[in-house]
């Protein structure tokens, strides 16, 4: 096999809670993620040498400082792999939007490579690979829906959300991770996420109890800044949603539905206000 084509799904949180920081930086955390149907795809080619990346999106940086990129080079080295590779990525998700857009491009690459280049690793091996990349890369080559802790490296497989509608909605705006992180007093979050409740909820495949359990602790400090994100939170509940977050640092906002006209209803209404507005469900598949 010469070539290979491969989905680079989205994911969002059902829950993040930030425990505390870390001597080295980093910040503990318990968060459920969730991938979704919308997608990147990602074509993938042998080569004579040398990694070359292209991409429908202009300000994408085509270099080492692309994390898909970046995982190209070091499965590279790491396996001494004589021949080249060609990286075409097609951008549908929002990108710094808090769906792992690019961690998912990152993943999609190593596990395409690993079938190209007949590395036999395994799904674990792969997860491993990403972890220094990028710490969202492990879940999104475990894929489906996961408890993740620690900074995001250690998970766990559960069953994901398999019922209702998703409608996605990204502003025009940007939120980087390090700003979200600078809103958030770790000794003064009022409401944590009740994971054992929502994990029950995901077990059941029961999205009324699903709906009223999301939480993401971001979410205040990031709708005090940006009001045009609790906009959209307030409007996903008007026209329907059984409930609404913001997805990691934001500053994208999913509303769950149960009933597909209401979600198709509110997707072609905040479509006409927010461009980058999706209709889609849960993924739990495997590639």
């Amino acid at each position: 096999m010469n070539e290979l084509n491969l989905k680079a799904p989205a994911k969002i949180n059902l829950s993040l809670d930030v425990l505390n920081k870390r001597d080295d930086g980093y910040h503990n955390v318990n968060m459920i993620m969730q991938q979704i149907t919308l997608h990147d795809e990602i074509y993938l080619k042998k080569i004579d040498e040398d990694i070359i990346l292209t991409t429908n999106c202009s300000f994408l940086p085509n270099d080492i400082s692309n994390i898909a990129y970046k995982a190209a080079y070091y499965m590279i080295e790491k396996y001494n792999i004589k021949s080249g590779i060609y990286i075409d990525i097609k951008k549908y998700i929002p990108i710094a939007a808090g769906l792992a857009g690019g961690s998912s491009d990152a993943a999609a690459v190593i596990k395409g490579m690993n079938i190209l280049f007949d590395l036999n690793l395994s799904i674990k091996e792969m997860m491993d690979i990403g972890m220094p990349i990028g710490a969202d890369i492990p879940f999104c080559i475990l894929g489906g829906g996961a408890l993740a802790k620690g900074i995001g490296e250690k998970l766990t497989e559960i069953k994901g959300l398999r019922s209702g509608w998703i409608v996605l909605s990204k502003p025009n705006i940007c939120v980087s991770t390090g700003e979200a992180y600078s809103n958030l007093d770790l000794n003064n979050i009022e409401i944590r996420p009740d994971t054992e409740t929502l994990l029950k909820a995901l077990e059941n495949d029961n999205l009324y109890k699903i709906a009223n359990n999301l939480c993401n602790v971001f979410e205040s400090g990031i709708l005090k800044r940006h009001p045009i994100v609790k906009s959209i939170k307030e409007k996903m509940l008007e026209y329907g949603a059984l409930g609404s977050l913001m997805s990691g640092s934001g500053p994208s906002v999913y509303g769950l539905f149960k009933d597909y006209n209401k979600a198709k209803s509110a997707y072609e209404k905040l479509r006409l206000l927010y461009n980058q507005t999706f209709l889609v469900k849960s993924y739990n598949g495997r590639q």
